[in-house]
């Protein structure tokens, strides 16, 4: 597996040519349960709540798309540019019972769950290395979900993702003409028109965007200012209790209407080694805002979005034209 720039978007896309018979089959046993046979690589653990012997823990993935060891050796190839899958990739396990996911799970467990998440981001970034720690969650076929686990998955990067850029290039912008965070300015308006807003819980809000990409389209943010959602959640580790309640119900509201959705967690890149090219680390503090955002699979209106932090191809170009050209056509 390789990392290759995309010249017009500027977005890295990791890419390799699929291997023969990789396609997952059942097991007679889940991986992540603690009575597994085998063993998986364990990262961190939380300590265990209600007698389990732990409440959440992350463990390497069983195939990853990045790797620790080594260096990104960013390298030319023409106009093009490409460097090595260098990273982490891992999966976070929710919980210690296979049947209680976020929605169904005890505000407790899902606080041990979020300080687990806030834990991996904070050790990640001590690697100068990455440039970005992301958190996602896939339920459902549809929307690729790999285990049946209650699992959420993490990769830390060399580079920050393309979405990501964006918002932070937007928030540094309108901090530049305005002095202001503009997620505090959204809160702000949302509460005062209370149009949007699904529902507040302590120092949280749920709300749809003004502008979704998606159906039903959800982001839940916190109402006190920090751009990091790791030092937030580490510095307030009580206000975890109320973020988790918050995310459970929004997730128990979204699945009257779908059993698929992408959620993603959104925080400032690495600071601790700022960038000496880009300025978007130089206001991050003030100008960005961590935030959840969560979008739906609605069958019949899913026409052409699709959610996707960093792209990957299991075929290479080069491969996939071999193919192509190959095909049988007809005239």
């Amino acid at each position: 597996m390789e990392l290759r720039k995309d010249p017009i978007t500027r977005s890295w896309v990791i890419t390799g040519d699929d291997v023969p018979d990789s396609t997952p089959r059942p097991e007679a046993f889940c991986q992540f349960c603690p009575n597994s046979p085998v063993a998986a690589q364990l990262v961190s653990n939380m300590p265990g709540i209600s007698g389990g012997p732990w409440s959440a823990r992350a463990v390497v993935h069983p195939a990853p798309l990045y790797h620790v060891e080594g260096e990104p050796t960013r390298r030319g190839d023409g106009i093009y540019d490409r460097m090595s899958a260098v990273g982490a990739h891992e999966v976070l396990i929710e919980n210690v019972r296979h049947d209680r996911q976020l929605w169904n799970a005890s505000d407790a467990e899902i606080e041990q769950f979020l300080l687990l998440v806030a834990h991996r981001i904070q050790d990640l970034k001590r690697d100068a290395r990455f440039k970005y720690v992301s958190i996602f969650k896939n339920y459902g076929v549809n929307a690729g979900q790999e285990f049946e686990h209650p699992n959420s998955q993490l990769t830390a990067t060399t580079f920050v993702p393309r979405r990501v850029l964006y918002e932070l290039r937007a928030a540094r912008d309108y901090f530049k003409a305005k002095e202001r965070c503009v997620f505090c300015d959204i809160i702000s308006q949302e509460l005062r028109q209370n149009q949007r807003v699904i529902e507040v819980r302590g120092d949280f809000i749920a709300l749809c965007p003004y502008a979704p990409r998606a159906p039903y389209e959800t982001w839940i943010l916190p109402r006190i200012h920090d751009a990091a959602f790791e030092r937030f959640g580490l510095a307030r580790p009580a206000s975890m209790l109320d973020f988790g309640a918050l995310l459970r119900r929004t997730l128990q509201r979204i699945r009257t209407l779908t059993g698929e959705f992408h959620l993603v967690l959104h925080t400032s890149p690495n600071s601790l080694f700022r960038s000496k090219s880009l300025e978007y680390w130089k206001t991050i503090d003030d100008d960005y805002h961590w935030h959840i955002e969560i979008l739906p699979l609605i069958a019949g209106k899913a026409k052409s979005y699709t959610f996707k932090e960093v792209y990957y191809s299991p075929v290479t170009s080069e491969t996939a034209v071999k193919r192509l050209r190959g095909a049988t056509i007809e005239g």
